[in-house]
């Protein structure tokens, strides 16, 4: 369990014994013979269960369950006394213990009490804990949301977080998934350990398995010793599967058995490997299109999406955009140790005009470009880029090619200036140029060869 507790009487027998019971149980115990001395110990903080006599010379049990409570709340007590009466049993209770056992006491009966103590100590922590949690991202612009289409989806990671059900998140590239993945995690019980993310795009498709399930020494040329995957190390903790429809067909097959089993192999090892992993996986492309395409499972597809989650795009809720400008303006002055403090309403009016078809990321990323050029403190319409100022067809709509241009030349210029119009957004880029994100990584690389 590796929870503290601390047992506080003045026979040493009773000491020692519930020690050696406590401590075979995994618990770490620490004693004491009076109640000043237990008093310095539960200051520093740390003790997770208090065992303590009633009777005691100077600080009795009573003064001291006093004095536990207002220094450390979370503490649960439980009183042990030989001269048991209801009156003590209930003035005990009243002051906040959580259970009351008489000498001479059975092993079961302290071990369950015990038990059940340290089980609601971890109960009210984990609240507490959720409770910062969910503050602490009621402080953030998704929260903070007047579109009633991002409330509801709040709503629903509210209700969702808690469970281990498996989540699907939709949209387009640049709404937020990624965000979203980040709240369901933090607001679950798998808080306390890292999510694991893997973007299934960026990862080779040669590669992909030996990085998600791991693999032997000796598995394939260069596997020199073993590598634990993905998985496991995600066990106990979530992972995000970040564009999931770009994922091979046979690696496909290994996670269906991953969510009805539980369960894999690592490359070039027969043993079975259990994982406790929770799934969230995001795609900004049309599932059911690709299963009708024969390109991706439709009981991976179902598996999956036992929870789904779709992102409007930043369009649909153009009332979140003003909260979203103060937020990077915020975060990016304190960044760029810079003192922007506000935003013209005509340059407010363009932001809200433009359609933003790189969506969150691309406004998020205008706003730091205008936060570092700015001059005076408040961004006005000269500081905004000109496809947002300008209600005419935007220059970056349209590439001017040369005739007789070479076509290994044509695909590295329609490359550049289509990502220089996403501002770097992949996703988006591939969707303009009508190939997968794979692919257009496997371009970007041989273009900077």
């Amino acid at each position: 369990m590796n929870k503290k507790v601390l047992v506080v009487d003045d026979e040493i027998g009773i000491r020692e014994s519930l020690q050696k019971i406590l401590e075979k149980e995994g618990l770490s115990v620490e004693t004491a013979s009076n109640g000043e001395d237990a008093f310095k110990i539960i200051r520093r903080g740390d003790i997770n269960l208090l065992i303590t006599d009633i009777r005691m010379a100077g600080m009795d049990g009573m003064e001291l369950l006093k004095v536990c409570k207002s220094v450390s709340p979370f503490t649960e007590v439980i009183m042990i006394t030989g001269y048991a009466s209801v009156d003590t049993a209930v003035d005990s209770m009243k002051q906040g213990a959580y259970d009351y056992i008489t000498k001479p006491f059975k092993k079961a009966d302290i071990l369950r009490a015990v038990n059940k103590a340290i089980e609601k100590q971890i109960l009210t922590m984990d609240n507490i804990k959720m409770k910062e949690r969910i503050k602490a991202f009621e402080s953030g612009p998704l929260i903070e949301t007047s579109s009633p289409k991002m409330k509801s989806i709040v709503d629903l990671v509210h209700q969702v977080a808690p469970s281990q059900a498996t989540a699907l998140i939709l949209g387009e590239s640049g709404t937020g998934k990624e965000v979203i993945a980040d709240m369901i995690h933090q607001l679950s019980p798998r808080a306390a350990r890292p999510m694991v993310k893997v973007n299934c795009a960026a990862i080779p498709e040669t590669l992909i398995e030996s990085e998600l399930f791991g693999y032997e020494k000796g598995a394939f040329t260069g596997a020199a010793g073993r590598k634990e995957g993905r998985f496991e190390v995600a066990d106990k903790s979530t992972i995000f599967l970040d564009e999931i429809g770009e994922m091979p067909q046979a690696v496909q097959v290994k996670l269906l058995r991953i969510l009805q089993e539980g369960t894999f192999e690592r490359l070039g090892s027969n043993k079975t490997v259990q994982t406790d992993t929770r799934i969230i996986a995001a795609t900004n492309k049309n599932l059911s299109s690709m299963i009708r395409s024969g390109l991706f499972r439709e009981d991976l597809y179902w598996r999956l999406n036992v929870i789904s989650i779709q992102l409007p795009p930043l369009r649909d809720r153009r009332e979140d955009i003003p909260n979203l400008v103060q937020h990077f303006i915020n975060r990016f002055s304190n960044k760029n140790a810079k003192n922007v403090h506000g935003i013209q309403s005509t340059a407010m009016e363009n932001l809200l005009n433009y359609d933003w078809p790189g969506n969150v990321r691309e406004l998020e990323n205008v706003m730091e470009r205008c936060v570092v050029l700015d001059r005076d403190g408040v961004l006005g319409v000269d500081d905004l880029p000109r496809e947002i100022t300008s209600s005419s067809v935007k220059s970056s709509d349209s590439v001017a090619i040369p005739l007789g241009t070479p076509m290994e030349e044509v695909e590295r210029i329609l490359l550049e200036e289509t990502l220089k119009h996403t501002k770097g957004d992949k996703g988006l880029a591939s969707k303009l140029l009508g190939i997968s994100t794979r692919t257009l990584y496997r371009k970007m690389d041989k273009k900077d060869e």
